[in-house]
């Protein structure tokens, strides 16, 4: 049997930093927020307030979640279109591949967002997983199309030309903010254009059309990623890559950061300051977990999120359509009421999240996931 190349070889941090990344959907941010009241102390007020999204400008660890996601999926891409080309699959299939995918995660949403309830008033068409099939797809097709250079200068054209958009071009018939909720592109184009089927009806989508633009260039950033650890060159090692990964994090996460003082982080609108500082994040997330477990090779510590990771869409959709919390009441309710008060909200955080992994455990040894 010929040796799998080491650049073929699945990634495991790229499973274990998705798992890690899924575990805060998961109820790990409830989990973290409940020691808040079981321990009181400000370290742990902060990592309450944390777990939550912030109102509008802003950044807490919550709103990395979904773009960390999105950065993911983006790293797989280069490694999973070179495996498509050593079993000569045409370019034709790899385009049909590629916007099949993009089209599921949309139609997904759909499902998550209750479409077989046949209420269509006021149902929303925007979603998580049809931003991640968008913004994943166009990515995705420039990779197949574009030298790497090209693609920077394109990235960079997004996220300069969203800025000048959103700041200076007026919105017709509104005298507010360009930036304010009222005031800006994304609110304006949607209510145009999908007005009754946004998330607040008439009024805004946070995965709304025009926002999806610079999320494109969030998955960009994983696959500059994925293409960057992928490289084989003489004298780059696995140690080197991940500094040079690291450089690149605190590069984006300065460019973010000053420009933010004129153009603020805010995930809502999907801001090009939110991209580079979110995208320093993952970067430096993802570097940070391929340097202990794919150099290192510290790897047993990895399952508990291995598990999550290998069956993240499945997770997400689950919650919706499986009551968890009324299993957790049924298998825990007694526990949690045995309990101090304070602990009760920790203890029952604790018996959901064990809940839906021993769920995603089951389907591990049973060898099944979800692949879209």
């Amino acid at each position: 049997m010929e040796k799998q190349k080491k650049s073929d070889r699945r990634l495991l941090s790229l499973d274990a930093l998705r798992g890690f990344d899924m575990f805060f959907i998961m109820g790990g941010s409830a989990l973290l927020a409940a020691l808040a009241v079981l321990v009181p102390g400000s370290f742990t007020e902060t990592l309450a307030v944390q777990m939550g999204h912030v109102s509008w400008h802003g950044l807490a660890h919550h709103d990395t979640i979904f773009p960390l996601f999105l950065f993911i999926a983006g790293i797989s891409f280069p490694f999973s279109l070179a495996k498509q080309r050593s079993q000569g699959r045409t370019s034709r299939d790899i385009y049909r591949k590629i916007i099949t995918r993009g089209i599921v995660l949309v139609l997904l949403g759909f499902l998550y967002n209750g479409i077989l309830n046949f209420q269509f008033e006021h149902f929303r068409f925007a979603s998580v997983l049809a931003r991640i099939g968008l913004g994943w797809m166009f990515a995705a097709l420039m990779f197949v199309n574009f030298r790497a250079v090209t693609r920077i200068w394109i990235a960079v054209a997004i996220l300069v030309g969203y800025w000048l958009l959103m700041m200076y071009v007026p919105v017709p018939g509104v005298n507010a903010d360009p930036l304010s909720f009222e005031g800006n592109w994304i609110g304006y184009i949607d209510r145009i254009i999908m007005s009754e089927h946004l998330h607040q009806p008439g009024q805004f989508d946070p995965e709304g059309i025009l926002s999806t633009i610079p999320a494109i260039v969030t998955a960009m950033l994983g696959m500059f990623t994925g293409e960057f650890i992928k490289k084989q060159k003489k004298g780059l090692t696995d140690t080197r890559k991940v500094l040079w990964l690291v450089v690149a994090g605190i590069a984006l996460l300065i460019v973010g950061l000053i420009w933010a003082q004129v153009f603020p982080i805010n995930k809502k609108l999907w801001t090009s300051s939110f991209v580079c500082v979110v995208g320093a994040y993952s970067v430096l997330m993802f570097a940070l977990f391929y340097y202990i477990i794919d150099v290192l090779g510290w790897k047993r510590w990895t399952f508990f999120f291995k598990v999550i990771g290998l069956n993240s869409i499945t997770i997400y959709l689950a919650q919706k359509f499986i009551s968890f919390s009324f299993t957790n009441g049924k298998v825990f309710g007694g526990l949690v009421g045995l309990m101090p008060e304070n602990a009760q909200p920790f203890v029952e955080s604790a018996g959901y999240v064990a809940l839906c992994w021993v769920f995603l455990y089951i389907l591990y040894r049973k060898n099944i996931f979800l692949k879209v």
